[in-house]
């Protein structure tokens, strides 16, 4: 997201960075802890119990910090191309209350869901990068984790399909532009919107961002609205009810 508007994603650049009962350091990633990841990680539903819990493209390995704290999963592993970052979503698990529960593979997701075929998660999440290939830099790393190209909306929902149990739910956030052409995606791979939450920056700003669960069961799929902010740091209770138990302020 934009982050010279006023849409609630933010990243937040400082080399450490504390929630409530977790750190993160992210010196070595290319992709700062900003909005969109915490929000996934606080909004995903964990109403179905998942035991098992799979983040795709960590990075920081924020968001399956926070499905750690938020849920029993006995299982929480994450996925990271990115070799700097994987290092570091290592060292952040390890430091982690929950660091017996969560573990980080250095693969990319392709070879991930190849590899492991016989293994099913009921969550599997995403914050992935989605943006286009006109606006590269010449940081290899950072765009590998901006770029849509290092993970292609088809390779993450067939490689979410072939990887998700029976009673799986699939997680993701994405530009509220691409949430058409997701839906029918999913569709192909028999994954259908159980719900979907529209992210405004504040009441009179254009939707960015989409939230989206899916699920195997063809439903009428709950759909809302989300507002960060009515004013500049002056968050509504909708997104601070959602996020209280990460941040330190909220």
């Amino acid at each position: 997201m934009d982050t010279t508007e006023n849409t609630g994603s933010r990243p937040h650049s400082r080399k450490n960075f504390s929630f409530k009962q977790f750190s993160i350091n992210q010196d070595r990633c290319a992709m700062k802890i900003g909005t969109d990841g915490v929000l996934l990680g606080a909004w995903a539903s964990l109403a179905h119990d998942p035991h098992s819990i799979l983040d795709v493209g960590t990075g920081t390995g924020v968001i399956a910090l926070m499905l750690a704290q938020r849920s029993d999963a006995e299982t929480v592993d994450a996925l990271e191309i990115d070799e700097a970052a994987y290092e570091q979503a290592v060292e952040n698990f390890e430091n982690a209350p929950w660091g017996d529960r969560l573990f980080c593979y250095h693969a990319s997701f392709q070879e991930f869901f190849e590899e492991m075929d016989d293994t099913a998660y009921d969550l599997i999440i995403s914050n992935p990068p989605f943006y286009t290939s006109t606006n590269k830099s010449d940081n290899i790393q950072r765009d590998l984790a901006r770029f849509e190209d290092a993970l292609p909306f088809e390779h993450l929902l067939y490689g979410a399909a072939k990887l998700l149990s029976d009673k799986g739910h699939f997680a993701i956030i994405i530009p509220f532009s691409e949430e058409e052409k997701l839906v029918k995606i999913a569709e192909a791979v028999r994954l259908f919107p159980k719900k979907i939450t529209r992210v405004k920056g504040t009441p009179t700003s254009e939707i960015k961002r989409s939230l989206l669960l899916f699920s195997f069961d063809q439903v009428s799929p709950d759909i809302d609205e989300l507002v960060i902010e009515v004013a500049r740091h002056e968050y509504t209770d909708a997104y601070s009810s959602l996020t209280q138990d990460f941040y330190l302020k909220m």
